[in-house]
């Protein structure tokens, strides 16, 4: 639509010397006489002359009426001249179109001249195609209809490389561009040396009645053809009796005219490339009707040995398969002539209801690496039947839900204006389909929220969303994502949609049922008043930033990140800074933290960084200030531990402090950062000049002197104080991609702290000896307008670079998807950010709404490929099922064995070396894989003991791996780590070289390192997709991984930590075991307070392993002295005790058998059943005969099978199974 061109001049030049042939034409007689289908011999030559020149006209006015038209009837040179530079200086950057009809003057030249008439017409006068040239400008098009009309193609592109090449010459050292002759368009009549058809049953002008009455052409070429099969005794005569108008569908010659439009726009769109489809179809309406003709004219001047050319040149058509479509429309309309002349009803083509089926299988059988459909241009014309619209509507709604291809080929169609038409209409049952189409066509091509704005087509939108009570929801999110759209950095989209009551209709919806629907109402308030205080204001007066504060605890994830989202950009206005505004940016500022902050989604995480920036940018100075202090603590610890009398003890306090975030931020913030001698340079200002938007920011309601009283802003829990905690925290997220933002951030302030920093350093070492600064000069530095300016180098602002579209996301994510990665900022000039106040360069980003937009590109309709019994995926979740129903059933048949039919538990499988000491194992429950975590990385094993692969976790220094879990194991297992300081990652791919991190969280919070005895425990509810985590803390915290949130906290009610978790994967019941030796029982339904129901205190140490059997309704537990007790359900004294007569170092019960096994440092391995029996006991490798096992570390049973895998302090791991052939 940016490349919109219009033809807004037409000269009819008309050489035709009616009653005198030139001199090198020989005609036969009888010949072709009509001339705009006038015969110019039955009346005087001067008025035959003006009445072929009106009817020209007319026929050009049927294609443009709005053009200026210029007769120019048997004219001289000086006329030609006059007229195309006046019709080339009224239509300034127009094009302007040359007909030229020579029929009545000689062939044009091979030196590139046509021919004209002198005054008293007794000479023809030569005019060059060069002089015409200069005289037309650019752009233009020219018609030839002459004789060796290829001639003056010809000798036009010569002469415009000529006028190029003088125009450099002459004029090209002062840098003006050239007229582009060269893209000029031409159509002639023939071929050089081709002499034009002369058979009486034409007209004279057969090219020019081809270009200009095509279907009054084309009903008599087929009718001289004999090309009738209903109705062979069709004659001339009969055609001057087709009823109707060419501009009326509903009229026999208005519906032909409108198939053949369909047709030749079809033949076109799948001959041509693109881009000259574009060019000659689709930018200019008389330049389209003319190229429509011009295939018409091709296909019968060539049945008369007449090729017609034309320029820009195009392959030859004549011969197309829709041609025979557009004879049998012919056929079936003359079939009915005479009913229709009897009075009878016009009965309409079935060409548009069969393309339409065509159409149809195509999008049944079809595919993106298919031919595209070539009946797209017939679809898109039959939006304008209402007969069939309803049906065009839903075809097109499928082939654009077949991806952004789709939708890149509708649009170089030329869906556009046809569709933004029909926005025009009131009907009801066309909603779903329109606003369906829009939300693929904004998906794909945002530029179109221009030409919306501008013809109101927002109005459409806002009504659809309006319309709750009929319209569903999923209707309701396309519609609020094309408005989001709309707005998105477009003003005068914000404006319009404002004054629509975007932000009233929006937030009344926060609460449907459906999450993507409130996702998409997130996101498009977001947008609105995204820079726009008018928005934002009225936003805040109908509290939708409380509104939006409620989607943060929100169970669907994207929903939480729309929701930082919007607040976020809540902040990022130009807004002038009063007490009202800093205190809803503040509100909104700690409703994040304390909401959002310890999410369990990364998606949500990197939106509250993203969000955070803006609160930094608006309290600059404060929190440059908090920086500042912080830095200061930092480098008084630091010289505390560098100092001689420094005691062991104070040095291990200070290693202790793993993490900044840990530090508390003191009272006494606000009169270091001003009392202390904090300068000029102390807060945040760029070294040149500030723009006018950041002045507004920083303005005296907002510096330190405003906020030092009793709001105590900067002191421990003041807003400034809480909010750079948080944003430490982020900066050591276990999610790189977190981090990084946090650790852009915090380092843009860091730098500006560290100026100020260094700045008072030297000051206080220059004038160590002069007097200090009398209070007066402190006072009035207090009572300012504005707060210090820093003179140092503010860092530059950064910007992500647009993101890598890569694989498809579902509109629900799965478990733990990733979602949008977040790229590594880039440096931005901040010239950009002075230019544009209003519109802040973000120091980072995120992709999220890209990315959220992304799913409107993928096909929404048509059933995945998972339902599909034949695709490949559903073949391999079809085996993986028959797979697993067949290991389950192995194992149930074993169980129901006795111990003495299987064996003991100490074959041997295999042993090896591990790089380091092994902390957990784990059994793939259904592939032939151990995964064997150490320190910082985990190992993959095959059942032959060979290693696979070798995986670094990432771990930050100081941690470790204490808690292994395969997710999802039944289908496309994931693998999750847990870490002592309480952070899970978990891998998709993790055998692979080409891993993902799907998330990482703080499942734990933070856990001093002081405090990680026992690490993080963990047990995995698959049947809930829940995750269990505690350890060194006083809670069990319940995750819904569905959700990625926390959906509980249970008070562990022990001063010791958890040691042990296991879950009875049906119900509701955990047990955990705990390091003061008692084992507690908890009942998730029940409140947080009430939820310990049982207490079990017969072990005296702690608490090794503990294991719920729902079936047997049974706990086993076993503690470091060796004591293993059987508990049943509901009683609390132990029902049976084993005394193993070791120390046990670790202890695994097999989930599917009645066994358990205990190992100890003293290198021995044991294997009991439930009724105590020994089955197993393990101390040397390789039977009896090698060497002695190591000190157990960890032991972990297969969960279908009795194979026992052990790891030892020695880096060994070993597997051991009873038999080795099941």
């Amino acid at each position: 639509m940016k490349e919109r061109m219009k033809t807004v001049s037409v000269a009819l030049v008309m050489c035709l010397n009616i009653g005198v042939d030139p001199p090198d034409v020989v005609k036969t007689q009888p010949c072709a006489r009509l001339q705009c289908w006038l015969d110019p011999l039955q009346s005087p030559p001067q008025k035959a002359l003006e009445a072929i020149g009106a009817a020209l006209q007319k026929q050009y006015e049927r294609w443009q009426s709005r053009a200026r038209y210029k007769l120019s009837l048997d004219p001289t040179v000086e006329e030609v001249k006059k007229l195309c530079s006046s019709l080339r200086r009224n239509s300034k950057e127009d094009r302007v179109l040359f007909h030229y009809n020579g029929h009545g003057v000689p062939k044009p030249t091979v030196n590139g001249e046509i021919w004209v008439f002198n005054r008293s017409y007794t000479q023809y006068i030569p005019l060059s195609m060069y002089d015409l040239q200069q005289w037309m400008g650019a752009p233009s098009i020219y018609v030839y209809d002459c004789s060796s009309a290829g001639l003056i193609l010809d000798s036009f592109n010569k002469f415009a490389v000529q006028h190029e090449r003088e125009f450099e010459i002459s004029l090209g050292v002062k840098g003006q561009a050239p007229p582009s002759y060269r893209g000029c368009i031409q159509l002639a009549a023939c071929r050089p040396h081709q002499v034009l058809p002369m058979s009486p049953e034409l007209p004279a002008d057969l090219f020019t009645s081809c270009l200009t009455t095509p279907v009054q052409m084309a009903l008599r070429w087929f009718v001289l053809q004999g090309g009738s099969r209903l109705v062979p005794n069709v004659t001339l005569e009969l055609l001057e009796r087709v009823p109707g108008q060419l501009h009326d569908r509903r009229t026999m010659l208005g519906e032909l005219n409108w198939i053949f439009t369909a047709i030749t726009d079809t033949i076109a769109w799948n001959v041509l490339p693109k881009a000259l489809f574009q060019k000659l179809f689709r930018q200019d309406l008389l330049v389209a009707s003319l190229f429509r003709n011009f295939l018409l004219a091709e296909r019968i001047m060539r049945a008369y040995n007449c090729q017609p050319m034309s320029q820009p040149a195009l392959p030859a058509t004549f011969q197309h398969p829709m041609w025979q479509a557009w004879d049998l429309a012919l056929d079936l309309c003359l079939a009915q002539l005479h009913r229709v002349q009897a009075g009878q009803p016009f009965q309409h083509s079935p060409f548009f209801a069969q393309q339409l089926t065509a159409f149809q299988v195509w999008l049944t059988f079809g595919c993106e690496r298919c031919s595209p459909p070539e009946q797209l241009p017939i679809v898109l014309q039959v939006l304008l039947s209402q007969i069939h619209r309803l049906r065009a509507l839903d075809l097109l709604g499928r082939f654009l839900d077949l991806g952004p291809w789709a939708v890149n080929l509708a649009l170089s169609v030329g869906i556009f204006p046809y569709i933004l038409k029909l926005l025009q209409s009131s009907a009801r049952e066309l909603r779903p389909l329109l606003v369906f189409i829009w939300a693929k066509i904004l998906a794909v091509d945002q530029s179109c929220q221009v030409d919306l704005v501008r013809d109101n087509g927002h109005r459409y939108f806002l009504s659809v969303l309006s319309d709750t009570l009929y319209m569903p929801a999923e209707h309701r999110t396309m519609a609020v994502f094309v408005l989001s759209c709309i707005v998105c950095n477009y003003p005068s989209g914000q404006e319009a949609a404002l004054k629509g009551n975007v932000i009233a209709l929006c937030t009344e919806q926060l609460t449907d049922p459906n999450g993507h629907l409130r996702q998409w109402l997130a996101l498009c308030l977001g947008r609105t008043w995204n820079g726009y205080t008018a928005a934002r204001w009225c936003g805040i007066r109908d509290s939708a930033h409380d509104k939006l504060a409620t989607l943060l605890s929100d169970p669907v994830p994207e929903v939480r990140a729309a929701a930082v989202y919007a607040l976020g950009t809540i902040l990022n206005c130009p807004a002038k800074r009063t007490d009202h505004a800093d205190t809803v940016d503040q509100g909104i500022g700690m409703s994040l933290i304390s909401s959002v902050a310890h999410d369990a989604s990364p998606l949500v995480r990197k939106e509250l960084v993203v969000a955070l920036q803006w609160l930094l940018a608006v309290f600059e100075t404060q929190f440059v200030a908090v920086a500042f202090q912080f830095l200061e603590e930092e480098t008084k610890e630091q010289s505390a531990f560098l100092s001689p009398d420094c005691t062991p003890a104070a040095m291990k306090k200070v290693a202790s402090r793993d993490r900044i975030k840990l530090l508390p931020i003191p009272s006494n913030i606000l009169s270091a950062a001003v009392v202390d001698g904090l300068p000029e340079a102390a807060l945040a200002a760029p070294a040149q000049p500030p723009p006018a938007d950041r002045m507004r920011r920083v303005s005296s309601s907002t510096s330190i002197s405003s906020l030092g009283a009793p709001s105590g802003a900067l002191g421990g829990g003041g807003v400034h104080g809480q909010v750079w905690k948080a944003l430490q925290a982020l900066g050591h997220d276990p999610h790189p991609e977190v981090a990084h933002l946090a650790g852009v951030l915090l380092g843009a302030y860091k730098e500006k702290a560290q100026s100020s920093f260094e700045w008072r350093n030297r000051r206080r070492n220059s004038v160590s000896h002069s007097e200090p600064s009398s209070p007066s000069g402190k006072a009035g530095y207090l009572a300012g307008d504005s707060p210090p300016v820093l003179h140092g180098q503010r860092p530059q602002p950064t910007r992500g670079h647009p993101f890598q579209q890569t694989a498809h996301f579902s509109r629900s994510r799965k478990i733990f998807d990733r979602g949008p990665q977040v790229p590594a900022p880039v440096a931005e000039d901040d010239t950009e950010e002075q230019a544009q106040p209003q519109t802040t360069v973000p120091l980072v980003s995120t992709g999220f709404v890209e990315w959220s937009s992304r799913y409107f590109t993928r096909p929404l309709a048509k059933a995945s490929q998972n339902g599909d019994p034949e695709s490949k995926e559903h073949q391999e979740k079809e085996w993986r099922f028959l797979r697993n129903a067949r290991m389950r059933a192995h194992a149930e048949r074993r169980k129901a064995g006795t111990w003495s039919e299987t064996g003991r538990v100490e074959e041997q499988v295999f042993y090896s070396r591990c790089p380091s000491v092994p902390s957990c194992l784990a059994f793939h429950p259904y592939e032939p894989e151990l995964c064997v975590a150490n320190k910082d990385s985990y190992t993959l094993w095959d059942e032959h003991g060979s290693a696979q692969s070798c995986h670094s976790n990432d771990n930050p220094p100081q941690t470790r791996i204490t808690a292994l879990r395969y997710l999802n194991a039944h289908d496309l297992s994931l693998l999750l780590t847990g870490l002592d300081d309480g952070a899970v990652r978990v891998w998709r791919n993790y055998s692979s070289s080409q891993r993902q991190l799907v998330t990482a969280f703080q499942a734990l919070g933070d856990v001093p390192s002081t405090a990680r005895g026992a690490g993080m425990v963990l047990d995995w509810d698959q049947q809930t997709t829940t995750l269990i985590a505690s350890g060194d803390v006083k809670v069990i915290r319940i995750w819904d991984t569905g959700q990625e949130k926390k959906i509980l906290d249970m008070p562990t009610g022990a001063d010791y930590p958890i040691t042990s978790l296991s879950t009875d994967h049906q119900g509701s019941l955990l047990v955990a075991g705990c390091g003061d030796g008692t084992i507690r029982v908890y009942d998730r339904r029940l409140p947080p307070a009430d939820c310990r129901i049982m207490t079990l205190r017969e072990h005296s140490s702690w608490i090794v392993d503990v294991h719920l059997s729902v079936r047997e309704r049974r706990i086993t537990s076993g503690c470091v002295t060796g004591d293993v007790r059987f508990w049943d359900l509901g009683q609390t004294c132990s029902t049976r005790t084993l005394a193993t007569n070791m120390d046990v170092t670790a202890m695994a019960v097999h989930p599917a058998f009645d066994a358990f096994a205990c190992g100890s440092a003293s290198q021995v391995i044991s294997v009991f059943n439930k009724e105590g029996e020994n089955i197993g006991s393990i101390r040397h490798h390789d039977w009896f005969i090698g060497q002695r096992i190591g000190p157990v570390s960890c032991l972990a049973f297969h969960p279908f099978k009795m194979c026992l895998a052990a790891g030892s302090t020695e880096s060994i791991v070993s597997v051991y199974a009873a038999d080795r052939k099941h």
